[in-house]
C-alpha cells in the first residue's frame, strides 16, 4: 500500500473515532469536550435542541440544556465515507437513539411522551484543522421516532458512565 492510500485508511479511522467520541460524549454529558470536537464555523441542520443554522456554542447549549436530565444513548453506524481532497470529507451515518427524560416533554407529535426511540441519518462534513479531523456540519434526518408513553418503565441510571480518562490510562 503507498503512503497515500495508508493515509486514508487512517483519515477514516480518525473520522470514525470522531464520531464514536461524538456520540459518547453527548450520552455522557461532557458538553465542555463535546464542544472540541466542532470546527470554529460549524453549523447545524435539523436538531431540535437548536435552531437550523446554529454554530457550536448555540448546539452545545441547547442539547446540555434538552437533554442534561434524560437518559440517552445513541448510536451511530455503517459509514459511508468520501473524501472532497485530502483535507474534507463527508459521510453519511445510520444513527438510532434512545432518549429517556424524568417526565413527559412534549413532543410536538406525542405531547404526554417521556421520551423516545429515534432512527435516521447523520449528513456529516469534515475538515482537518491542523492536523486533526473535525465536525465542520452535521445535518440530522430523522426517518421514525418512536415515542415513549408516561407509563413505560423508568432507566435506571448507571452509577458511572465510560470517561476519556480510561483509554488514557493505558499510556
Amino acid at each position: 500500500m503507498n503512503q497515500s492510500g495508508l493515509q486514508r485508511l487512517l483519515d477514516i479511522e480518525a473520522i470514525k473515532t470522531l464520531k464514536s467520541r461524538y456520540c459518547r460524549l453527548i450520552d455522557t454529558k461532557q458538553w465542555e469536550a463535546l464542544r472540541t470536537l466542532f470546527t470554529d464555523d460549524v453549523r447545524f441542520d435539523g436538531f431540535a435542541s437548536a435552531p437550523t443554522g446554529s454554530d457550536g456554542a448555540a448546539f452545545v447549549k441547547g442539547v446540555s440544556s434538552r437533554l442534561n436530565d434524560a437518559f440517552t444513548m445513541h448510536h451511530c453506524h455503517t459509514p459511508d465515507i468520501v473524501f472532497l481532497d485530502d483535507n474534507t470529507a463527508r459521510c453519511i451515518w445510520a444513527m438510532a437513539d434512545y432518549m429517556e427524560w424524568p417526565q413527559a416533554i412534549g413532543l410536538p407529535d406525542a405531547p404526554n411522551a417521556r421520551g423516545m426511540y429515534g432512527f435516521g441519518h447523520y449528513e456529516e462534513e469534515y475538515r482537518k484543522v491542523d492536523g486533526e479531523w473535525k465536525m465542520g456540519h452535521l445535518r440530522l434526518i430523522r426517518a421514525r421516532l418512536i415515542p415513549l408513553p408516561d407509563d413505560h418503565p423508568k432507566t435506571t441510571k448507571p452509577a458511572a458512565f465510560a470517561s476519556m480518562e480510561w483509554l488514557r490510562e493505558g499510556q
